[in-house]
């Protein structure tokens, strides 16, 4: 995935869960965020981010916040992102070898999944989430409670008895990490309940992404360590 017109800037306050200031240019602006998560070890005073510039005058914000650097290391925020990186990735891994049909955003009683693949000859749903904490190279999903993730988690375990294939991939969004593992200490009933449809079936893989000022693309599998 490529970003046109990136510009730098310098993240100032969170607003709330859509906007922020930054200053670029040397002018204090609004700007659309694009991730809803808490992402408070990210979004820091002075945090040196890069934003992308819209002149379209329906747009309520000029610029989207789509990625910060956390020390030496550049972090892609964009919450948009992880999908359409998923889809990249898939096609150029050995995941599946006959893939016939690729349905993003697939409707399975009351969830909505972001993908149904038909592949080797088996019906697969996909959930993808966008991993954007890190805590000494290790990272971690969620990073607020997810009443909507449990929800995906146990429909995704449901699914294995009406016959599909069912997996949920972990998007890292940045490189150079140790190894991936639910945020236990935030969200205890996410990572046993990752635990339990891992035991019944569910697949869980995860991989990082090269994150430049100005794009993100898929890298390699990451270890996933569940307690």
């Amino acid at each position: 995935m490529i970003y046109e017109n990136i510009r730098e800037a310098k993240f100032i306050k969170r607003l709330n869960r859509f906007m922020a200031y930054i200053e670029t240019d040397g002018r204090i602006e609004i700007c659309h965020v694009k991730n809803t998560g808490r992402c408070k070890e990210l979004l820091i005073e002075g945090a040196r981010v890069f934003v992308q510039e819209n002149n379209n005058s329906k747009r309520k914000t000029k610029y989207s916040l789509i990625s910060v650097y956390k020390g030496q290391k550049l972090v892609n925020i964009d919450s948009q992102a992880p999908n359409g990186i998923f889809h990249e990735w898939l096609l150029g891994s050995n995941l599946f070898k006959n893939i016939i049909l690729i349905k993003p955003e697939y409707k399975y009683k009351s969830s909505r999944f972001d993908f149904y693949i038909e592949a080797d000859g088996k019906k697969i749903l996909v959930e993808v989430k966008g991993v954007t904490l890190e805590e000494k190279g290790v990272v971690m999903f969620p990073d607020a409670p997810t009443e909507r993730g449990l929800k995906h988690l146990n429909e995704l375990a449901a699914s294995l008895d009406e016959g599909y294939e069912a997996y949920l991939c972990f998007v890292v969004q940045m490189k150079d990490v140790l190894y991936f593992t639910p945020n236990y200490k935030t969200h205890e009933a996410f990572g046993k309940t990752l635990e339990k449809i891992n035991k019944k079936g569910v697949k869980i893989i995860a991989f990082d992404c090269h994150v430049t000022q100005d794009s993100i693309i898929p890298g390699e599998l990451v270890d996933v360590i569940l307690a």
